[in-house]
């Protein structure tokens, strides 16, 4: 599967940043993780079809409604198995 790390800055710490990105990844069928930095942004890891992964991109550009996106990159990464979300 189609894998890609996601790196997003803004407020996007203590506003369900992470958690609404796991259900919106296991909506899409995305497996990986959502994880807190100490820089204060939040790494995505995604593995699933591209459409989903785009649909994912698009979600994370905006976030849930208490978070502002001020930074955000994408980097496409070689096939890796996952399973499951994971919130760290």
């Amino acid at each position: 599967m189609p894998t890609a790390k996601f790196m997003v800055s803004g407020k996007v710490q203590g506003v369900f940043y992470r958690a609404s990105t796991r259900e919106q990844a296991l909506a899409l069928g995305v497996c990986g993780y959502a994880k807190n930095r100490a820089d204060g942004s939040v790494e995505v890891l995604g593995s699933g079809s591209e459409a989903a992964l785009d649909a994912l991109e698009r979600w994370l550009r905006r976030g849930p409604p208490m978070a502002a996106v001020e930074a955000f990159s994408r980097e496409d990464l070689p096939e890796r198995p996952l399973h499951g979300f994971q919130i760290s």
